[in-house]
């Protein structure tokens, strides 16, 4: 189909679900080992994507999955980020 642009599509963390890439947040272990949030989706390093759903984000804290895919804990001044709906 001619003329149909893609748009990437990423995996939430925790329950999953697919979605365009613009839609969810993005977690980032620069090469430096800082852990933040990329509200981007453009900054150079390892990276784990959630839909913000707080359940789903509650079920990721707790489980700290997304402090293993990225190979080191995530703080929890992020995970405030996220609940107060980006950077400050």
């Amino acid at each position: 189909m001619p003329g149909k642009k893609h748009i990437p599509e990423r995996q939430c963390l925790g329950c999953g679900t697919k979605k365009p890439k613009a839609e969810l947040l993005r977690i980032v272990r620069s090469p430096d080992g800082a852990v933040s949030l990329d509200p981007t989706g453009k900054a150079p390093g390892r990276g784990a994507y959630l839909c913000g759903d707080p359940a789903c984000v509650a079920r990721l804290r707790k489980t700290r999955r997304v402090g293993a895919v990225l190979g080191t804990p995530v703080p929890d001044s992020v995970w405030e980020q996220i609940a107060g709906g980006g950077p400050s």
